[in-house]
């Protein structure tokens, strides 16, 4: 005899095995994640029904076929047309990585998801087979200028690959053996280059500020690749906009006495950005040669770009950039920026606001051209800081204490767009984009959701199928806000054209719907 299916639903509801209830049980907030931080407010957690009202924990689902009014619109984009999802345990974490994720978790389905979607739409029973899901519908995106928001979602049955990415990410580890090495050899020319740097006129307060990816724990494949920033605080300065972007500007000095060092950069009042640097690249380049024990060029000038680039050993490739440091209140353009009020706290963002930023010697854009005059604002150190100091919860990802795979989707991320670019290279579609894109896509998800438990280890094929979605959006809409200045946008068509967007969105949705073959066989 079968058994009633009425009880066996009430029985999987009661202890917590179905994602129904576990969406309602937060829709009441009857329960609270013991995963979560302690201190995080409830006012943190999205609504339950905020695209779709909780399902009463009793009630049986019909088993017709699901309504795609019901769905949020993201998961329907991500829905793989004519593959059935990949069974359950392709989704389980491997035995180191579960070892150090998983401590402590409870069962994801007893996690109180901040969601858009309340419930999975999985058939009934936790035995019965997942059906293939439908064939995906036209993107639903929000309208160009709103915010783009992707929840994470639960269904760990619905993020194929899963073991693919782990076998990704341990293939990306660098060894410390070779961090060192590359390391030791890079901080040996960056101080001789410092050194002769502080002998210049105009260059005496130059300082060494540790930014990029290696410093963030985000790099890579190899360590062949390093940022260096050089810092001189100038004080007494007022930054007058350039053109309304928010992100450029032209420097002056309030007070200009005659022993100013800096004056002999000066433009018409204007503390020029290209003098500057050309005269910060003719020492770097005097310099080298200088250095006998290393093998160092310098590569040619790429047009706009404030980095000077050296190539050490043929193989490690350093970008050297000049930056200004001011100790004032950050422009007006970033007043609504750096939105991790409800992901780090409103505390670490006033924090955060009170430390220096920095001028770049970039060159805005104009017409077809550049106006090399300018500086653009950089918040480098700031991004940073986020990505060491990552959680909700102050111990995520600190030994022994709850893991997240936040890292593991960026460096997921950025792989994915380094493979594209080095797979298209000869068409130049893909010039444009860097990581940075990658990376700002990825500080606004994590502002939509904030909660630790969203960016569970055990999760990661979902966790990065959001992130893909997310990066698509951005691309479709053609909306990619900087993160600390909203009003500008990354991808908007004076810097990158559309035809190019379309092109890098076909290519990254090409990939998800094949488990993404540029990331090789494992």
């Amino acid at each position: 005899m079968q058994p009633r299916q009425g009880k066996a639903t009430r029985r999987a509801s009661e202890a917590g095995a179905t994602v129904p209830e576990a969406s309602a049980r937060s829709a009441r907030g009857a329960r609270t994640d013991r995963n979560e931080c302690p201190a995080a407010p409830e006012a943190a957690l999205p609504e339950a029904g905020k695209f779709r009202p909780a399902r009463k924990s009793g009630s049986r689902q019909k088993k017709s076929p699901p309504d795609t009014q019901e769905r949020s619109p993201v998961r329907a984009t991500g829905a793989r047309a004519k593959k059935a999802p990949q069974p359950a345990q392709d989704a389980r974490p491997s035995d180191s990585t579960s070892a150090a994720g998983a401590e402590g978790l409870e069962p994801p389905a007893a996690r109180e998801p901040a969601l858009s979607r309340a419930g999975s739409r999985r058939q009934r029973g936790a035995r019965c087979p997942p059906k293939p899901r439908p064939p995906p519908g036209p993107l639903d995106v929000p309208s160009p200028g709103l915010p783009v928001s992707v929840p994470i979602l639960v269904r760990r049955d619905a993020a194929p690959g899963a073991r693919k990415l782990r076998a990704v990410l341990e293939k990306l580890r660098l060894s410390h053996q070779d961090i060192s090495k590359a390391a030791k050899v890079v901080n040996g020319v960056v101080g001789h280059l410092l050194h002769r740097l502080k002998c210049e006129s105009g260059f005496g307060g130059v300082e060494r500020l540790h930014t990029g990816s290696y410093y963030e724990h985000v790099k890579i494949s190899a360590p062949n690749e390093f940022d260096v920033m050089f810092k001189l605080e100038v004080p007494r300065i007022q930054l007058e906009e350039y053109s309304d972007t928010g992100a450029y500007y032209f420097v002056k000095f309030k007070r200009n006495p005659k022993e100013n060092p800096l004056s002999q950069f000066l433009e018409d009042e204007i503390l020029s950005a290209s003098k500057m640097l050309s005269k910060f690249r003719k020492i770097i380049k005097e310099e080298i040669n200088n250095i006998k024990d290393t093998d160092v060029i310098m590569k040619r000038k790429r047009r706009g770009s404030p980095a000077v680039t050296l190539l050490i050993n043929k193989e490690i490739s350093v970008d050297i950039t000049l930056a200004l440091e001011l100790k004032t209140s950050w422009p007006t353009s970033t007043q609504d920026g750096l939105a991790v009020k409800n992901w780090l706290s409103a505390k670490v963002r006033q924090q955060l606001r009170l430390k220096p930023f920095y001028l770049v010697p970039k060159h805005a854009k104009e017409g077809n051209g550049f106006q090399e005059e300018t500086w653009r604002l950089s918040f480098s150190h700031i991004e940073k800081e986020i990505l060491s100091n990552h959680g909700k919860c102050k111990t995520c990802c600190e030994n022994k204490e709850m893991k997240c795979c936040r890292k593991d989707c960026l460096k997921l991320m950025k792989y994915l767009l380094e493979q594209l670019k080095e797979k298209f290279k000869d068409k130049k579609h893909l010039d444009k984009f860097s990581s940075y894109h990658v990376k700002t896509a990825f500080f606004h998800l994590c502002t939509d959701n904030p909660q630790d438990s969203q960016w569970d280890p055990k999760d990661l094929g979902l966790c990065f199928d959001n992130c893909v979605t997310y990066f698509l959006q951005c691309l479709r809409t053609e909306q990619l806000k900087n993160f600390f200045i909203p009003g500008f946008n990354l991808f908007s068509s004076n810097l990158i054209d559309t035809s190019s967007k379309e092109f890098l969105s076909e290519q990254i949705e090409y990939e998800r719907n094949n488990e993404f073959p540029v990331f090789g066989e494992f």
